[in-house]
């Protein structure tokens, strides 16, 4: 009995070692909502790996994903306008169905134009705060992930 008990305890070490073996888990459909306030473009290069990790892990499919933006958060479009690491995430994420959301309070106080100044933003992309937003969304069931 010890045998069989020491054999199984080194396959499951075995099998957690070896990439691509890792036990599968059923995660089921998400809604999730990552809110980004901070303007550090590694930061945010950084977010939205987390971001195309969790599709990894669940599935395009089964996620309904919305990214947040306000305050200094905004930088990450701002960037990626001449960032071709965050735009092409951002457009891979979008491909994914990720929305991103802008804060119209944001917008207003640093007197940005959503067309010029924002990469790849529309006025549909607008939300009117985004902390009300954050807080709307979670009693929608959103799961609240700050990266």
């Amino acid at each position: 009995m010890k045998k069989i008990m020491l054999s199984l305890a080194a396959l499951a070490a075995l099998m957690l070692a070896l990439p691509g073996t890792a036990l599968a888990v059923d995660y089921g459909t998400q809604k999730v909502v990552y809110h980004i306030n901070g303007g550090d473009p590694q930061q945010n290069q950084a977010a939205l790996r987390n971001i195309q990790n969790h599709i990894n892990a669940v599935g395009a499919d089964n996620m309904d994903i919305k990214v947040v933006m306000h305050g200094a958060g905004l930088n990450l479009l701002i960037n990626a306008k001449e960032n071709e690491n965050l735009r092409g995430a951002v457009d891979s994420l979008k491909l994914q169905n990720v929305e991103f959301q802008v804060c119209a309070n944001t917008v207003r106080g640093r007197n940005l134009d959503i067309s010029k100044d924002l990469y790849d933003a529309t006025e549909k992309d607008v939300i009117p705060s985004g902390v009300a937003h954050l807080s709307y969304l979670q009693a929608q069931g959103y799961t609240y992930v700050k990266p």
